[in-house]
């Protein structure tokens, strides 16, 4: 059975959903492929835990749950202290491996690019290091082999197809999309009638924010999964040229996470306007992404009954490419855009179809 040794940057929610999933799929990953994905490394923000012979599932297991209590890689037993991802690349100890960033660090690059550089290859869900510099993002997709699915769309097979498009010169006119399911959910609240401050509560009471709701409505998230989807058009933008709508004033930045909830309220009454125009004009109000002739902006809008992001719902994401052959009829990619489940799978995807 051919072996390939994995290392995990990253273990938080997406990374221990993955390795469940790992696990669950040793038997079908067998049958069919005669591939043994074997973890021999995991590492967090604060330490890492190594087995050059890979570890069992019952260990990886007990891993992810102690991670999932609150503990720390360095606190377990045959845990340490590591505060550098590139060095961990090191314990793979053989010819071919595939590194895995889960994380949400630039701490990760020096790592992802020893490993390019090895002839590993690399599975990102990270976003960061893409939007990074035009030059980065290039030095770490020249090769094709880094595949970084998940950072737009989570599980939906959204930059594989904007590849696809790409690979046969179908020329991309457009690409509009809702890609923030945190922001989904709030425009629907607003459709329904909601008033800003309860959506944002709501939304954040139900775990779909970040800790800090304003990461989500600062608009910066999906600002970089339209730099990234226009930097696969060869758009040489840097994350400044993108065209950032806020949905907040920034001089809330200031406030403690409590106080920003607490005073989110001082916005109704210009979300209670907008949503009425919308409503009284028959549009629905939704933040989009946009990438037309290489420039990139992300706002809220009101959009036509006709246009297909109308009618998302709650939490789901959808991208829709204008090209040369989908000129008339939009091709539409459409379901969950967010959660661990859904993205760790799409990370499992990209895992299996590098590694055979």
């Amino acid at each position: 059975m051919r072996r390939i040794p994995v290392i995990q940057l990253g273990v938080g929610n997406v990374g221990q959903s993955l390795i469940e999933q790992v696990a669950a799929s040793r038997v079908r990953h067998a049958d069919l492929f005669d591939l043994r994905l074997d973890h021999v490394a995991l590492v967090d923000s604060d330490g890492a835990i190594v087995n050059p012979k890979g570890f069992s599932d019952d260990s990886l297991s007990n891993i992810a749950q102690a991670k999932a209590g609150g503990s720390q890689l360095n606190e377990l037993s045959n845990g340490h202290v590591q505060c550098d991802p590139a060095a961990i690349v090191d314990v793979a100890g053989a010819d071919e491996a595939i590194v895995i960033d889960v994380t949400a660090s630039q701490e990760t690059i020096p790592a992802l690019l020893e490993s390019l550089g090895r002839g590993y290859r690399v599975v990102t869900a990270n976003k960061l290091p893409l939007t990074e510099s035009y030059a980065l993002f290039q030095t770490l997709t020249s090769s094709r082999q880094l595949r970084f699915e998940t950072t737009v769309g989570a599980g939906l097979p959204v930059l594989s197809t904007l590849q696809s498009l790409v690979d046969v010169d179908d020329r991309v006119q457009r690409i509009q999309g809702s890609l923030s399911g945190t922001l989904g959910f709030i425009c629907s609240q607003l459709d329904a009638g909601k008033r800003f401050s309860e959506a944002v509560r709501e939304a954040e009471h139900r775990g779909y924010t970040e800790p800090d709701p304003r990461e989500d409505l600062a608009g910066s998230d999906v600002a970089r999964k339209a730099l990234i989807m226009a930097r696969m058009l060869d758009n040489p933008a840097e994350f400044e040229d993108v065209e950032v709508q806020s949905l907040y004033p920034r001089e809330m930045d200031d406030l403690t996470i409590n106080e920003f909830l607490a005073e989110v309220d001082a916005l109704d009454e210009e979300y209670d306007e907008l949503a009425n125009e919308a409503r009284a004009s028959g549009k629905r109000l939704r933040y989009i992404s946009e990438v037309v002739d290489g420039h990139c902006r992300v706002c809220l809008a009101a959009v036509d009954p006709d246009n297909r992001l109308a009618h998302l719902q709650g939490s789901d994401s959808m991208v829709v490419f204008e090209t040369g052959h989908y000129r008339d009829n939009p091709l539409v990619i459409s379901g969950p855009g967010a959660g661990p489940t859904v993205t760790a799978a799409g990370v499992l995807r990209d895992i299996v179809g590098l590694a055979l």
